[in-house]
């Protein structure tokens, strides 16, 4: 199915039931073309209609901001199915059908991993929202994959100094063998082991029907605490099976498990005080360290809930997920890189590579901060050449060479019953390996 949406008409989109449409609007005929694939339909559907809504809402006011010079911003979105092979196909679509240069998402971590040769084919710009988003190739020059969520290095830095805090003195994970998880199990087991001691850890395959042996060697070892590193599908199999045998251990949960889904398909209680995290959705200037040996911090977050209410009064009391944030931003970071390269070049860059660097340029701590609350000025100073850096809906952006966002803080929280409950805002105590 060909799902299409436009930037221009946000009022006709939020009385739609649904975000594939046989009456979907046509495209202005000038319009700068943003893709995206999101996930409507199949076990994902929960959060697709979301992330919609805030890409809607970045287009809209981009457009009240004057646009590209003049020129509206526009959405193609597609369906992934929450499947790894119709996800593939549909973003094949994007690129040679609809012939899109900026692409946004997936959610699906396989998916981004399986399509970036076709990306680095076609030379278009990838906007990685995600908190499982891959990493792009560090040698490509065509294509630019930029990515918005933590780190799986500073995740598993927070996860690890964290145990250390707490006196564990083992730690060992249970981790699904794909691309983000193996890394948040990796780099949670390097750090802790350079003051504690690392047990042997166990990876599964997801979509297996049972994971009981993998559990039962996974707490063999009694480690302090196990990471559990999977998306949530494999996990609510996992947590359920583990419920069964008893609950041997203690978890540490990755940024993939907080989402509603798991909670859902879970025993009630199963998970409740074990430790997660998540990006956090303080600004790096709405926090204030007050004990950096203890990671005691003191963080605001007006700038998110001003975002949130703004997001609701578009979509009639709606709230925006945490992951809704990045994909606004995303947006919005992908016409700020084009806005500024046609002022300063005289054309739109032809080359995703070219716009990922320019973006990373924009990104200069230096420069002028300019809000998500006021695109209007952004785009302005922009249009006239004036370098600014995004504060937006998420973060203060601040990109490395490879185009990945640095996160100095992130988010603790636990489960209490069917909800989850936010902790502390943590500092990222680790320096990043180039």
């Amino acid at each position: 199915m060909h799902c299409i949406q436009t930037g221009l008409l946000v009022g006709l989109a939020s009385l739609l039931p649904a975000s594939c449409t046989p009456a979907a609007p046509e495209h202005p005929e000038d319009a700068v073309r943003i893709g995206g694939l999101l996930p409507f339909s199949g076990s994902e559907s929960a959060i697709g209609r979301n992330l919609e809504q805030a890409m809607l809402l970045a287009t809209s006011d981009l457009n009240a901001a004057g646009g590209l010079d003049g020129r509206p911003f526009d959405l193609v979105l597609r369906d992934s199915h929450s499947s790894t092979q119709r996800g593939l196909d549909q973003l094949i679509e994007l690129l040679y059908t609809d012939a899109v240069n900026y692409l946004v998402g997936p959610e699906e971590n396989q998916i981004a991993l399986d399509i970036a040769p076709d990306v680095k084919k076609r030379d278009v710009l990838h906007m990685l929202p995600g908190y499982a988003a891959p990493f792009g190739a560090r040698s490509d020059v065509r294509g630019g994959s930029i990515r918005l969520a933590p780190s799986p290095f500073a995740v598993g830095c927070v996860l690890a100094r964290s145990a250390e805090r707490e006196g564990v003195e083992s730690v060992n994970s249970l981790a699904a063998l794909d691309d983000y998880n193996s890394r948040i199990s990796i780099e949670f087991t390097t750090i802790f082991g350079t003051f504690g001691r690392v047990l042997p850890s166990v990876t599964f395959t997801p979509g297996e029907q049972t994971y009981t042996d993998q559990i039962e060697s996974a707490f063999a070892s009694h480690a302090g605490r196990t990471l559990l590193a999977a998306f949530p599908a494999a996990a609510s199999t996992i947590v359920t099976e583990w419920t069964g045998s008893g609950r041997p251990g203690t978890w540490f949960l990755g940024p993939a498990l907080r989402t509603e889904e798991l909670l859902a398909n879970i025993p009630a209680g199963a998970l409740d005080g074990y430790l997660g995290v998540s990006p956090s959705l303080s600004l790096r200037s709405e926090c204030r360290v007050i004990d950096e040996d203890e990671a005691t911090v003191d963080c605001t977050t007006g700038n998110a809930d001003v975002f949130i209410g703004h997001f609701s009064r578009q979509w009639d009391g709606e709230v925006p997920l945490p992951a809704a944030h990045f994909y606004y931003d995303g947006v919005v970071l992908i016409a700020m890189g084009l806005a500024y390269a046609q002022a300063t070049s005289g054309a739109i860059p032809s080359s995703g590579y070219e716009l990922r660097n320019i973006i990373h340029e924009l990104s200069d701590p230096d420069h002028e901060a300019a809000s998500w609350r006021d695109l209007g000025a952004a785009m302005a100073k922009l249009r006239a050449g004036i370098p600014v850096r995004y504060v937006g809906a998420a973060a203060e952006y601040e990109f490395d060479v490879y185009g990945t966002n640095q996160h100095h803080f992130l988010q603790t929280w636990t489960v209490d019953g069917d909800t989850f409950v936010d902790l502390a805002t943590v500092p990222v105590p680790c320096t990043p390996r180039l």
